[in-house]
Protein backbone atom coordinates (compact mmCIF):
# COMPACT_ATOMS: atom_id res chain seq x y z
CA UNK A 1 0.00 0.00 0.00
CA UNK A 2 1.12 3.53 -0.56
CA UNK A 3 0.01 7.05 -0.09
CA UNK A 4 -0.81 8.90 -3.52
CA UNK A 5 -1.13 13.16 -3.11
CA UNK A 6 -1.75 14.76 -6.61
CA UNK A 7 -1.74 18.66 -6.90
CA UNK A 8 -2.87 19.57 -3.66
CA UNK A 9 -3.79 23.12 -2.77
CA UNK A 10 -5.67 24.84 -0.15
CA UNK A 11 -5.57 28.16 0.76
CA UNK A 12 -7.37 29.68 4.53
CA UNK A 13 -10.04 32.40 4.54
CA UNK A 14 -7.00 34.94 5.53
CA UNK A 15 -5.29 34.19 2.20
CA UNK A 16 -3.06 32.05 2.85
CA UNK A 17 -2.05 29.63 0.78
CA UNK A 18 -0.60 26.77 2.27
CA UNK A 19 -0.14 23.86 -0.04
CA UNK A 20 0.51 24.63 -3.91
CA UNK A 21 0.06 22.01 -6.13
CA UNK A 22 1.44 19.02 -3.56
CA UNK A 23 2.82 15.94 -5.37
CA UNK A 24 3.73 13.25 -3.88
CA UNK A 25 3.99 9.29 -3.45
CA UNK A 26 4.58 7.85 -0.01
CA UNK A 27 5.63 3.95 -0.22
CA UNK A 28 5.70 1.73 3.22
CA UNK A 29 8.02 2.39 5.74
CA UNK A 30 9.47 5.82 7.44
CA UNK A 31 9.09 8.89 5.23
CA UNK A 32 10.23 12.34 6.51
CA UNK A 33 8.65 15.63 5.93
CA UNK A 34 11.12 18.49 6.69
CA UNK A 35 10.27 22.16 6.53
CA UNK A 36 10.65 25.16 8.36
CA UNK A 37 8.03 26.51 10.89
CA UNK A 38 4.79 27.80 8.66
CA UNK A 39 6.15 25.59 5.75
CA UNK A 40 2.76 23.72 5.03
CA UNK A 41 3.76 20.61 6.90
CA UNK A 42 0.63 20.57 9.52
CA UNK A 43 -1.42 21.79 6.89
CA UNK A 44 -0.82 18.74 4.55
CA UNK A 45 -0.94 16.14 7.80
CA UNK A 46 -4.06 17.65 8.75
CA UNK A 47 -5.51 16.69 5.50
CA UNK A 48 -4.32 13.68 4.91
CA UNK A 49 -5.81 13.02 8.62
CA UNK A 50 -9.41 13.79 7.42
CA UNK A 51 -9.37 16.94 9.67
CA UNK A 52 -9.65 19.51 7.04
CA UNK A 53 -10.72 19.97 3.27
CA UNK A 54 -8.65 20.58 0.42
CA UNK A 55 -9.28 22.78 -2.40
CA UNK A 56 -8.27 21.31 -5.24
CA UNK A 57 -6.58 17.63 -5.63
CA UNK A 58 -6.74 14.40 -4.71
CA UNK A 59 -4.87 11.97 -2.16
CA UNK A 60 -5.39 8.35 -2.50
CA UNK A 61 -4.78 5.78 -0.02
CA UNK A 62 -4.14 2.34 -1.35
CA UNK A 63 -8.06 1.77 -2.73
CA UNK A 64 -9.37 4.85 -0.84
CA UNK A 65 -10.23 8.37 -1.68
CA UNK A 66 -9.21 9.87 1.33
CA UNK A 67 -10.64 13.23 0.63
CA UNK A 68 -14.25 11.37 -0.53
CA UNK A 69 -14.45 8.12 1.89
CA UNK A 70 -13.05 9.74 5.38
CA UNK A 71 -14.63 7.10 7.70
CA UNK A 72 -12.98 4.27 6.15
CA UNK A 73 -9.38 6.33 6.18
CA UNK A 74 -10.46 7.26 9.89
CA UNK A 75 -10.31 3.45 10.41
CA UNK A 76 -7.36 3.23 8.66
CA UNK A 77 -5.11 6.02 10.57
CA UNK A 78 -3.50 6.82 13.87
CA UNK A 79 -2.24 10.17 14.15
CA UNK A 80 -0.14 11.81 16.90
CA UNK A 81 -0.53 15.99 16.18
CA UNK A 82 2.33 18.10 17.47
CA UNK A 83 0.07 19.75 19.97
CA UNK A 84 -2.67 17.64 22.06
CA UNK A 85 -4.37 16.95 25.02
CA UNK A 86 -4.14 14.51 27.79
CA UNK A 87 -7.22 14.63 30.80
CA UNK A 88 -4.49 14.98 33.80
CA UNK A 89 -6.43 13.19 36.41
CA UNK A 90 -7.16 10.16 34.43
CA UNK A 91 -4.72 7.44 34.37
CA UNK A 92 -3.09 6.15 31.34
CA UNK A 93 -4.60 2.67 31.14
CA UNK A 94 -7.91 4.06 31.91
CA UNK A 95 -7.24 6.33 28.81
CA UNK A 96 -6.38 4.39 26.13
CA UNK A 97 -8.68 1.74 27.21
CA UNK A 98 -11.09 4.79 26.45
CA UNK A 99 -10.13 5.38 23.30
CA UNK A 100 -9.90 1.29 22.11
CA UNK A 101 -13.90 1.16 22.74
CA UNK A 102 -13.65 4.66 20.49
CA UNK A 103 -11.77 2.27 17.65
CA UNK A 104 -14.14 -0.26 17.97
CA UNK A 105 -12.45 -2.80 20.48
CA UNK A 106 -15.91 -3.87 22.16
CA UNK A 107 -14.99 -7.02 24.28
CA UNK A 108 -13.84 -5.97 27.26
CA UNK A 109 -10.96 -8.44 27.69
CA UNK A 110 -9.51 -7.80 24.13
CA UNK A 111 -9.35 -4.16 25.03
CA UNK A 112 -7.60 -4.85 28.26
CA UNK A 113 -4.90 -7.14 26.64
CA UNK A 114 -4.63 -4.57 23.71
CA UNK A 115 -4.09 -1.80 26.21
CA UNK A 116 -1.95 -3.86 28.12
CA UNK A 117 0.42 -4.73 25.09
CA UNK A 118 0.42 -1.04 23.51
CA UNK A 119 1.73 0.35 27.00
CA UNK A 120 4.44 -2.42 27.62
CA UNK A 121 5.13 -1.39 24.14
CA UNK A 122 5.86 2.19 24.49
CA UNK A 123 7.58 1.52 27.67
CA UNK A 124 4.52 3.11 29.95
CA UNK A 125 3.00 -0.71 31.44
CA UNK A 126 4.55 0.31 34.79
CA UNK A 127 2.99 3.35 34.93
CA UNK A 128 -0.02 2.65 34.11
CA UNK A 129 -2.09 3.48 36.82
CA UNK A 130 -0.37 7.05 37.24
CA UNK A 131 -2.41 9.81 35.86
CA UNK A 132 -1.56 11.23 32.57
CA UNK A 133 -0.71 14.88 34.31
CA UNK A 134 2.03 13.70 36.14
CA UNK A 135 3.84 12.57 33.15
CA UNK A 136 6.68 14.13 31.63
CA UNK A 137 6.83 15.31 28.13
CA UNK A 138 8.53 12.27 26.66
CA UNK A 139 6.14 9.65 28.57
CA UNK A 140 3.01 12.00 27.14
CA UNK A 141 4.80 11.65 23.68
CA UNK A 142 4.84 8.34 24.03
CA UNK A 143 1.36 7.61 25.25
CA UNK A 144 0.50 9.61 22.36
CA UNK A 145 1.74 6.88 19.74
CA UNK A 146 0.31 4.25 21.92
CA UNK A 147 -3.46 6.25 21.32
CA UNK A 148 -2.57 6.47 17.52
CA UNK A 149 -1.35 2.35 17.51
CA UNK A 150 -4.79 1.32 18.55
CA UNK A 151 -6.64 -0.39 15.78
CA UNK A 152 -3.53 -1.33 13.67
CA UNK A 153 -3.43 1.06 11.65
CA UNK A 154 -2.56 1.00 7.97
CA UNK A 155 -0.82 4.67 7.85
CA UNK A 156 0.64 6.65 10.83
CA UNK A 157 0.94 10.71 10.80
CA UNK A 158 3.49 12.09 13.52
CA UNK A 159 3.48 15.57 13.52
CA UNK A 160 6.97 17.29 15.15
CA UNK A 161 6.96 14.50 17.79
CA UNK A 162 10.57 14.73 19.36
CA UNK A 163 10.24 18.51 19.75
CA UNK A 164 11.19 19.33 23.39
CA UNK A 165 12.31 15.74 24.11
CA UNK A 166 15.93 15.12 25.92
CA UNK A 167 18.41 13.18 24.04
CA UNK A 168 17.27 9.97 25.57
CA UNK A 169 13.61 10.38 25.53
CA UNK A 170 14.33 11.66 21.98
CA UNK A 171 16.53 8.14 21.02
CA UNK A 172 13.66 6.03 22.66
CA UNK A 173 11.09 7.83 20.63
CA UNK A 174 13.56 7.44 17.48
CA UNK A 175 13.71 3.50 18.03
CA UNK A 176 9.93 3.12 18.36
CA UNK A 177 9.27 5.12 15.13
CA UNK A 178 11.44 2.77 13.35
CA UNK A 179 9.90 -0.27 14.58
CA UNK A 180 6.97 0.85 13.64
CA UNK A 181 7.88 1.83 10.46
CA UNK A 182 8.42 -2.04 9.30
CA UNK A 183 5.19 -2.59 8.38
CA UNK A 184 3.00 0.43 7.98
CA UNK A 185 3.15 3.90 6.70
CA UNK A 186 4.95 6.64 9.20
CA UNK A 187 4.77 10.30 7.94
CA UNK A 188 7.02 11.64 10.08
CA UNK A 189 6.67 15.82 9.76
CA UNK A 190 9.71 17.84 11.33
CA UNK A 191 11.76 20.66 11.07
CA UNK A 192 14.57 18.57 12.85
CA UNK A 193 16.60 17.45 9.94
CA UNK A 194 18.33 15.14 12.47
CA UNK A 195 15.38 13.00 12.80
CA UNK A 196 14.85 12.41 9.13
CA UNK A 197 18.56 11.82 8.66
CA UNK A 198 18.31 9.08 11.17
CA UNK A 199 15.11 7.09 10.96
CA UNK A 200 13.61 7.93 6.67
CA UNK A 201 14.25 5.93 3.95
CA UNK A 202 12.19 8.28 1.54
CA UNK A 203 11.84 11.76 2.15
CA UNK A 204 10.78 15.61 0.77
CA UNK A 205 11.36 18.78 1.61
CA UNK A 206 8.35 21.58 1.62
CA UNK A 207 8.83 25.15 2.03
CA UNK A 208 6.01 28.16 1.34
CA UNK A 209 3.26 25.17 1.00
CA UNK A 210 5.24 23.57 -2.07
CA UNK A 211 7.53 20.15 -2.71
CA UNK A 212 10.88 21.77 -3.45
CA UNK A 213 12.47 18.29 -2.69
CA UNK A 214 11.89 14.42 -2.83
CA UNK A 215 13.59 11.27 -2.82
CA UNK A 216 15.76 9.13 -0.80
CA UNK A 217 18.18 11.10 1.65
CA UNK A 218 21.26 9.87 0.58
CA UNK A 219 20.75 10.74 -3.52
CA UNK A 220 19.88 14.18 -2.11
CA UNK A 221 23.12 14.31 -0.58
CA UNK A 222 24.87 13.14 -3.38
CA UNK A 223 23.35 16.34 -5.44
CA UNK A 224 25.03 18.80 -3.65
CA UNK A 225 28.10 16.51 -2.67
CA UNK A 226 31.15 18.57 -3.57
CA UNK A 227 29.77 22.01 -3.70
CA UNK A 228 29.91 22.66 0.17
CA UNK A 229 32.51 25.02 1.26
CA UNK A 230 33.94 25.82 4.97
CA UNK A 231 35.36 28.74 6.34
CA UNK A 232 35.71 29.90 10.18
CA UNK A 233 35.39 33.42 10.30
CA UNK A 234 35.28 36.42 12.77
CA UNK A 235 31.39 37.40 13.36
CA UNK A 236 32.10 41.05 12.02
CA UNK A 237 33.10 39.46 8.70
CA UNK A 238 29.44 37.28 8.26
CA UNK A 239 27.81 40.09 6.70
CA UNK A 240 30.67 40.72 4.45
CA UNK A 241 30.68 36.93 3.35
CA UNK A 242 27.01 36.77 3.03
CA UNK A 243 27.75 39.45 0.59
CA UNK A 244 30.09 38.05 -1.23
CA UNK A 245 28.96 34.16 -1.13
CA UNK A 246 26.18 32.11 -0.87
CA UNK A 247 26.25 31.22 2.43
CA UNK A 248 23.18 28.38 3.15
CA UNK A 249 24.27 28.33 6.87
CA UNK A 250 25.78 29.78 9.86
CA UNK A 251 26.61 28.31 13.12
CA UNK A 252 28.92 29.12 16.44
CA UNK A 253 31.94 27.21 17.11
CA UNK A 254 34.80 27.96 19.63
CA UNK A 255 33.71 31.90 19.91
CA UNK A 256 34.18 32.21 15.80
CA UNK A 257 31.40 31.91 13.27
CA UNK A 258 31.69 28.88 10.88
CA UNK A 259 30.06 29.27 7.61
CA UNK A 260 29.14 26.76 4.72
CA UNK A 261 28.64 28.10 1.41
CA UNK A 262 27.18 26.76 -1.77
CA UNK A 263 29.65 26.79 -4.59
CA UNK A 264 30.29 24.93 -8.03
CA UNK A 265 33.67 25.62 -7.74
CA UNK A 266 36.16 26.69 -4.86
CA UNK A 267 35.58 29.71 -3.52
CA UNK A 268 38.71 30.73 -2.50
CA UNK A 269 39.73 32.72 0.50
CA UNK A 270 40.64 29.83 2.93
CA UNK A 271 37.50 27.87 2.36
CA UNK A 272 37.76 24.13 2.70
CA UNK A 273 35.67 21.26 1.12
CA UNK A 274 33.48 19.27 3.31
CA UNK A 275 31.69 15.99 3.13
CA UNK A 276 27.53 17.34 2.22
CA UNK A 277 25.02 15.71 4.71
CA UNK A 278 21.16 16.57 4.46
CA UNK A 279 21.41 19.84 6.66
CA UNK A 280 23.02 21.33 3.60
CA UNK A 281 20.65 19.81 1.11
CA UNK A 282 17.78 21.06 3.48
CA UNK A 283 19.55 24.56 3.63
CA UNK A 284 20.44 25.02 0.26
CA UNK A 285 16.89 24.40 -1.06
CA UNK A 286 15.12 26.28 1.39
CA UNK A 287 17.71 29.63 0.62
CA UNK A 288 17.11 28.63 -3.48
CA UNK A 289 13.29 29.01 -2.81
CA UNK A 290 13.55 31.63 -0.20
CA UNK A 291 15.60 33.69 -3.13
CA UNK A 292 12.75 33.09 -5.72
CA UNK A 293 9.87 34.08 -3.62
CA UNK A 294 12.40 37.54 -2.63
CA UNK A 295 12.28 38.43 -6.54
Amino acid sequence: MELQITSLNKTYSNGVQALKDVTLTIPQGMFGLLGPNGAGKSSLMRTIATLQDADSGTVQLGDIDVLQEKDAVRRMLGYLPQEFGVYPKVSAETMLEHVAGLKGINNRRERKEVVAALLERVNLFDVRKKNLGTFSGGMKQRFGIAQALLGNPRLIIVDEPTAGLDPTERNRFHNLLSEIGENTIVILSTHIVEDVTNLCQDMAIICLGEVIAQGHPAELVDQVNGKIWQKSIEKAELEQHTAQYRVISTRLQGGRTLIHVYSEDHPGDGFTAVPADLEDVYFTRIGERMEVTAI
